[in-house]
């Protein structure tokens, strides 16, 4: 079941994780033509995240990365099966630190 689902089933436990605190508007966001989307867009204390999340090491992230360009002043953050990396437009974090991501706003 978990390789049939493993990217809903991922996507699912973020999400669990980041009702947990009662501050955070959660979003979903597409494109028009459903070449693009962001899995959760999270507003909080006048701030909006765009969220991707990855259940493998796969680390490719179009969608954000395009969202992030389109609008200037965002960070973009990845949670995966990957270590904690930096980058210029974004952040990568493992997926077991999915609340403290949005605590930290």
């Amino acid at each position: 079941m978990f390789t049939d689902f493993r990217g809903a089933l991922t996507e699912q436990y973020v999400f669990q994780q980041l009702v947990l605190s009662q501050d955070n508007d959660i979003y979903y966001w597409s494109q028009d033509n459903s070449r693009g989307e962001i899995d959760f867009l999270i507003q909080r204390n006048g701030k909006i995240l765009p969220v991707e999340v990855k259940a493998s090491e796969n680390l490719h992230a179009k969608s954000l990365r395009l969202f992030v360009e389109a609008n200037t002043g965002l960070h973009g953050v990845r949670l995966s099966m990957s270590p904690y990396k930096e980058q210029q437009w974004l952040t990568n974090y493992p997926l077991y630190a999915a609340q403290a991501v949005v605590d930290s706003l």
